[in-house]
């Protein structure tokens, strides 16, 4: 399901932003992580982490879900990852969140960079999960990554219409696309309805239609960070599945490198874990987490 409660912050001409709280409130006396899910999924792909005591006792949990995604709308139709970076902080803004940790799952990975680009005295570290600091390059895919163009543009072009499409809901195709890239073969019968629902009911109409198609587009044209991240100055602790289809292993070894101004800048690879590593291998995320917060918090 999408997140239950909005806010609304003043870019792009006023977005409503869907997000939820591991708790009624911010606590002050706690660090704050700010979650951003992936592609096409919502703030429920925290699910494992929202659910640890260990966890929630420990930080504010604040999962944001992007433009084009879940509760989040804005008046515009067209919207970029730059702009979720900046709604984000934004949000964060809005419920008194000064400074924060930020995970990101693939796109949640390309958005949480920007957003310690955009804010440096406000991202306090970063833990990209399966994800990648390149557009999708041929120098990319030469190295293992995925071709979204070659796979998603039939979907993209399929999603345009002159005329309202009041009736339109996401078709099946995608709907399993979604859940079984992310959770890879060993995905539950109840994962995959659980998603299916969620798809079914965040793209419908006509507005669901501009939504998704418009989230496809900022993935199949969203621009690199390779001459930016150098820039980044917090600690980078980048988490990757070995059995990750979309961004594989030789990517991320090389990207992290790139980090060169952080003042700890890992790679871990988790053993058996997908892309959707928040999902898979949940362990080994909060692990990683609270060793980052007890650290630099």
């Amino acid at each position: 399901m999408a997140a239950t409660t909005t806010i609304k912050v003043p870019h792009l001409g006023g977005i409503t932003a869907g997000y939820r709280l591991s708790g009624e409130a911010i606590d002050p006396s706690k660090p704050t992580v700010v979650l951003v899910n992936s592609m096409c999924t919502t703030s429920s792909l925290f699910n494992a982490q929202f659910d640890s005591k260990s966890l929630t006792n420990a930080v504010n949990l604040l999962a944001i879900e992007p433009l084009g995604h879940g509760s989040t709308s804005c008046p515009f139709e067209h919207f970029t990852y730059w702009d979720s970076a900046l709604m984000s902080l934004q949000v964060m803004e809005a419920l008194g969140v000064q400074k924060a940790f930020a995970l990101g799952t693939s796109q949640g990975g390309w958005i949480v960079a920007r957003m310690a680009l955009l804010a440096p005295e406000k991202i306090l570290g970063l833990l990209p999960l399966g994800t990648s600091m390149d557009y999708e390059s041929a120098v990319s895919r030469e190295k293992g990554c995925w071709d979204p163009k070659t796979q998603l543009v039939s979907f993209y072009e399929g999603w345009g219409s002159a005329e309202p499409t009041p009736d339109f809901v996401v078709d099946e195709i995608w709907r399993g696309l979604v859940a079984s890239v992310g959770f890879g073969s060993a995905v539950t019968p109840e994962t995959l309805a659980f998603w299916n629902s969620t798809l079914k009911d965040v793209y419908k109409g006509d507005e669901g239609r501009k939504k998704l198609r418009i989230a496809v587009a900022c993935l199949l044209e969203r621009d690199g960070l390779l001459l930016r991240v150098r820039d980044i100055k917090c600690p980078v602790y980048w988490l990757q599945g070995s059995e990750d289809p979309v961004f594989r292993q030789t990517v991320p070894a090389e990207h992290i490198k790139l980090f060169t101004s952080s003042p700890e800048a890992t790679l871990t690879f988790v053993e058996g874990g997908g892309h959707y590593l928040s999902a898979t291998s949940p362990k080994e995320i909060e692990e990683a987490l609270l060793k980052m917060v007890e650290k630099y918090a």
